[in-house]
């Protein structure tokens, strides 16, 4: 490996960090990201339940609201749950804007990695390409410095699109990820709206 990273040249360095940045968002997010702790099922039936049982207490927001990012959406509403349905709808949406907005955390980042990455490797294969053109002399091309110049032009175009590929696979997979859970939170959270206000039965 060192062997590799040394033919490859200074300009590897940029993009091996970058490759562990990326690792280490992947796996931040895909421990993140799990349904069984963004929106645990049954938290809704168990709000309502709760809410017809014995009504809404501080003590039953603060539970709710410290058991996932589902909960401190309906604990948004279950704050203002003797309000009006529009005022009730707002509050929601704020609590759902903040929560979102945490669920898309470190994914920015990611995204830019995937599209810089090749661009990175671009620049180690201009640098490359340099040292080809720097190899050559009125007696002749000196045999080295060609082969270290083609050696960084070639591994640096191999380690962005090794890197940018998984980086941009993971990106879309997360965001696809974010925006089903968001969907999912809107409708449960719909649904403890029109309970509260007798649309329907749960």
């Amino acid at each position: 490996m060192f062997e590799i990273i040394k033919a490859a040249g200074w300009p590897i360095w940029p993009l091996l960090f970058a490759s562990v940045i990326a690792v280490a968002l992947i796996i931040e997010r895909s421990i993140t990201l799990r349904r069984s702790r963004i929106a645990p099922p049954g938290l809704l039936e168990k709000v309502v339940t709760d809410l017809r049982r014995q009504g809404v207490s501080p003590e039953m927001i603060q539970r709710v609201s410290a058991h996932s990012p589902l909960g401190q959406v309906l604990a948004a509403g279950l704050r203002n749950v003797k309000s009006s349905r529009e005022v009730m709808k707002e509050s929601i949406e704020e609590a759902g804007r903040a929560v979102v907005h945490d669920l898309e955390r470190f994914l920015t980042t990611l995204g830019t990695i995937a599209s810089i990455a090749p661009l990175m490797g671009l620049f180690g294969t201009i640098v490359g390409m340099i040292e080809i053109f720097g190899s050559q002399t009125p007696g002749g091309a000196n045999p080295q410095q060609l082969a270290h110049g083609i050696s960084v032009a070639l591994y640096n175009t191999g380690f962005g699109l090794i890197i940018a590929i998984p980086a941009m696979i993971f990106w879309r997979h997360f965001r696809a990820l974010v925006n089903s859970f968001v969907l999912d939170m809107e409708q449960q959270a719909v649904k403890l709206v029109e309970v509260v206000h007798g649309e329907r039965r749960g």
